[in-house]
């Protein structure tokens, strides 16, 4: 929209004029001095309509718009009158400064950073080859630089950095962009810096970008069970570990991590699994997450309590789980859904065995047994302190336990998966639903195993070795 006086009151008028309700708004001229958020409900017709109004009087720019900020360093020479120059061909070129800095620093040049407003992209080569005339410029890359030069189009410019980072399908970019100002709204009445919601899903993306290929390297170890049983436990520094149960020649899974490294897991999965291709592919998911669900679409029977199934039915058909009910945990989920190019699961292929969809009382519940191979598993359910549906497997006779999210190892995380999973908590205030809940099952968990040694597979980090009769390893 315009930034002048009365340009939010035009806009409520033309909704007001159609019968469309305002469900929420946001405006921050600190972020962005022409962007304005509105949530509206009406009829399809009327929602068409108010676009249709809202593009009249010319507040709905095309997506297609090319308009940018660049930001340019100038070497001028400390003498009076050096800047006159820049200005005039600023000027000539209709170019807006949207930000500007210098200071003397006792050489001979001084450095103007300037931000300009650059309606047409195309001019921008034909403006530096005439700058150069008149003095050394360096472009500055926008993206990466330490401050906010500009509060005109930061919205747009955040949102196509992401698309490129990731290299994001058509239609990314909207969502990106309403889910990073309403996560930017939610925090900032929590009393947190906007920019630093925005620097964490900068840095959240970047991370998933530069774990991709080649440089998706995942701690992998081996441990053993029985002389005909091993587990494969599988680590990548974005998203949920991997587990692979191995007994005789069967395969369980579980957990599967992001949906974008489906090209990387599936060349660890043959390396370690002869016949991969053409096996019957299993796995057991311990909570509907996005980060343990992305592949669940490439194998042939999905296992999960009848929570967790009904959640990622309701991914799969509406695009939402149990997540989207915290309006603090949505924005970032759909941001993440996004940013992974997650895609649900086949309500088909879910193997509901266990539990209800009714609450559980109890903190921690057993909903039933499940045995694979030589492993003989107790099925626990929480009573959704990180995510309801959270399900936990507890082999007695073994002392082996899958705790999911609940349980986790923070200090045998490899440096990147620590550094991953700093973001979520920013982003979304927790990523428990009930922090306090979610210790109390924790804490029941413990009190389940019984004596001896065992061994804790939690979703992130490293196995963890407990034992009620030593301190913990």
């Amino acid at each position: 929209m315009p930034n002048h006086i009365g340009a939010f009151l035009r806009a409520s008028e033309c909704f007001a004029e159609i019968g469309v309700n305002i469900t929420r708004v946001n405006y921050n001229k600190a972020v962005d001095s022409h962007t304005l958020f509105i949530d509206a409900e009406g009829t399809p017709e009327q929602l068409k309509r108010a676009d249709e109004r809202l593009r009249e009087i010319g507040y709905i720019q095309n997506s297609a718009n090319e308009k940018s900020i660049v930001l340019l360093e100038f070497a001028l020479k400390d003498e009076p009158g050096s800047v006159t120059g820049v200005l005039k061909l600023i000027n000539s070129f209709n170019f807006n400064i949207s930000y500007i800095s210098s200071q003397e620093n006792g050489s001979e040049y001084q450095y103007f950073k300037m931000g300009l407003f650059v309606e047409d992209t195309k001019k921008i080569s034909e403006f530096l080859a005439e700058a150069e005339k008149l003095c050394k410029v360096r472009v500055i890359d926008y993206n990466h630089s330490e401050k906010v030069y500009d509060n005109s189009i930061f919205y747009t410019s955040f949102a196509r950095g992401l698309v490129r980072t990731l290299g994001l399908p058509e239609g990314s970019e909207e969502v990106l962009l309403v889910n990073a100002n309403l996560a930017m709204q939610l925090l900032d009445e929590e009393g947190l810096s906007p920019y630093k919601t925005f620097d964490s899903i900068s840095k959240f993306a970047e991370l998933l970008a530069r774990c991709r290929g080649e440089a998706f390297d995942p701690r992998i170890s081996r441990h053993k069970i029985t002389d005909n049983t091993e587990i494969i436990l599988i680590e990548p520094a974005c998203g949920s570990n991997t587990a692979i149960i191995k007994s005789g020649d069967e395969y369980l899974f579980i957990d599967t991590g992001y949906a974008m490294y489906k090209e990387e897991m599936t060349y660890i999965f043959r390396k370690y699994i002869e016949g991969f291709d053409d096996m019957e592919k299993k796995v057991f998911v311990t909570h509907a997450d996005l980060d343990h669900c992305g592949l669940l679409p490439m194998f042939d029977k999905v296992y999960a309590s009848k929570k967790t199934a009904k959640c990622l039915e309701l991914e799969y058909r509406k695009g939402e789980g149990y997540r989207a009910e915290n309006k603090f945990h949505r924005p970032y989920i759909e941001i993440c859904r996004t940013l992974t190019l997650h895609k649900g699961v086949e309500p088909s292929k879910v193997i509901a065995a266990w539990g209800s969809e009714e609450p559980n009382e109890a903190i921690l519940t057993q909903i039933g047994f499940f045995n694979f191979g030589e492993m003989h598993f107790e099925v626990y359910e929480g009573k959704g302190g990180h995510v309801a549906g959270e399900t936990i497997l507890i082999d007695y006779e073994h002392r082996v336990a899958f705790t999911g999210d609940v349980y986790i190892n923070m200090r045998g995380m490899i440096p990147a998966q620590a550094e991953y999973n700093k973001y979520a908590p920013i982003l979304m205030t927790s990523v428990d639903t009930d922090p306090k809940l979610c210790a109390l099952e924790r804490q029941a968990i413990l009190q389940r195993l019984g004596g001896g040694a065992w061994q804790i597979f939690g979703a992130h980090g490293y196995k963890k070795e407990f034992s009620v009769n030593m301190t913990e390893m």
